[in-house]
């Protein structure tokens, strides 16, 4: 049975265009309405089941911090209905409600017993919070002598005392100093293990890719994509350029894979090929270590300043191994007229290890899809690696290493061995 359920769920706020239509309405007991409402999330709708690892990705404003509150029981949905089972323990907006003038330790049980824990269980945990946290003498001292980081530490710490049933994670990846940060994801990771159901709120894509098989991403408060984080980020950088989403649009090509498009259309992608240089055949499979050539079509339709091209490949989760773009490499052309075809050749020498990748190309206007976007598409072709005569290797790249090694005895056979002082 799904541990969250979220049916047709809506949240929406009162707005009054005046002060005095406030006070109005109250006096009427709601008989008289003088407000509109603004909504924030409208007909939201998903299931969670029990230990699943979810992402929740979307641009600002999209709705997700609401979510996560109605979700946490912070607020309440103004329509539909949300069923959650287990306790839930939710890291948002860390070190919000702290006392200035106590001290961490003070803090930790006043902001423990609102959590729902007893004075008993704070004394019992108390060791490890303060151990985890790392505040050393700090912990004794006001909180308003602590740094935003060290307030983030304490909250972190009390939040994740004891293993919940559902833990909610808005943005606390990034909490503390790098090894804080390491600490706190292990922390996460270990629950995760023990079955806690994850939903995960960051732009990180490789955190979210490390803790979830499943993504949602919210736009304008609905739900726009329910899937992989490989499609949800895809999707997620197309709304970045385009946050109307009147240009993205979405389709199956090999392997299931999901792929993006989106752009203007002022030029457009007509071919992307990987070929080898010296036959022009078309390659679907590569050897590590084989040269290659893309050969990548461009027709331009509408007059534009400037034409600049990038070029990546991505692994099978959707991480981009390596990329470039013509801005950076001092390639940019233009202007150009409507009707004319680009023909660009990219070359380089396959180092991938073996396994399945994909191809990523995107026509911008200057050094990214955000400034002008023609046309961006991920998945443009997948292909297999494989290693036919190269010697074994690990790792996610291929690298010719050369081993030199020489032997020379320590010391002649009649060299007396000195002692050690």
């Amino acid at each position: 049975m799904p541990v969250i359920i979220a049916n047709n769920l809506g949240k929406a706020y009162k707005h009054f265009s005046r002060r005095i239509w406030r006070l109005l309405e109250l006096i009427s007991l709601g008989f008289v309405q003088r407000h509109t409402n603004h909504w924030i999330l409208r007909g939201v709708s998903f299931q969670i089941q029990p230990g699943e690892s979810v992402g929740l990705i979307g641009i600002n404003g999209a709705g997700k911090s609401t979510l996560l509150k109605i979700i946490a029981g912070v607020t309440q949905p103004t329509e539909g209905k949300l069923q959650v089972s287990g306790r839930v323990s939710a890291l948002l907006e860390l070190g919000l409600g702290f006392n200035a003038d106590f001290t961490g330790r003070q803090n930790v049980f006043m902001a423990g017993q609102l959590l729902g824990y007893t004075l008993r269980e704070l004394q019992d945990l108390m060791p490890e919070i303060e151990e985890f946290a790392g505040l050393g003498h700090y912990i004794d001292q006001p909180v308003r002598v602590y740094s935003s980081g060290m307030q983030v530490r304490l909250a972190f710490s009390l939040a994740t005392a004891t293993r919940p049933d559902i833990l909610i994670v808005d943005e606390a990846l990034s909490v503390g100093d790098i090894a804080f940060q390491q600490k706190s994801f292990n922390r996460i990771l270990q629950f995760k293990s023990l079955g806690t159901t994850l939903l995960v709120v960051s732009h990180d894509k490789e955190a979210i890719q490390a803790l979830c098989s499943r993504a949602i991403l919210l736009s304008k408060g609905v739900v726009a994509l329910d899937g992989t984080p490989e499609s949800v980020f895809d999707r997620y950088n197309a709304l970045l350029a385009d946050p109307e989403g009147t240009s993205v649009s979405t389709s199956v090509i090999q392997g299931n894979k999901v792929q993006t498009s989106s752009g203007n259309g002022m030029a457009i992608l007509q071919s992307v090929l990987l070929t080898d240089p010296i036959s022009a055949k078309e390659l679907k499979v590569i050897k590590v270590g084989q040269p290659i050539a893309a050969i990548v079509t461009v027709l331009v339709q509408e007059n534009i300043p400037t034409l600049v091209l990038g070029f990546g490949i991505k692994d099978r989760l959707g991480q981009m191994v390596f990329g470039a773009n013509t801005f950076y490499t001092g390639q940019t052309v233009g202007p150009l007229n409507a009707g004319q075809v680009c023909t660009y050749t990219v070359q380089f020498k396959n180092i991938l290890a073996p396994g399945h990748y994909s191809v990523h190309a995107s026509l911008v206007r200057s050094d990214n899809h955000i400034d002008c976007n023609y046309h961006w598409l991920d998945g443009v072709c997948v292909f297999e690696v494989i290693n036919e005569n190269l010697p074994q290797f690990v790792g996610s790249v291929w690298n010719e290493l050369t081993f030199n090694c020489e032997i020379q005895n320590s010391r002649d056979s009649n060299d007396q061995a000195l002692p050690i002082n």
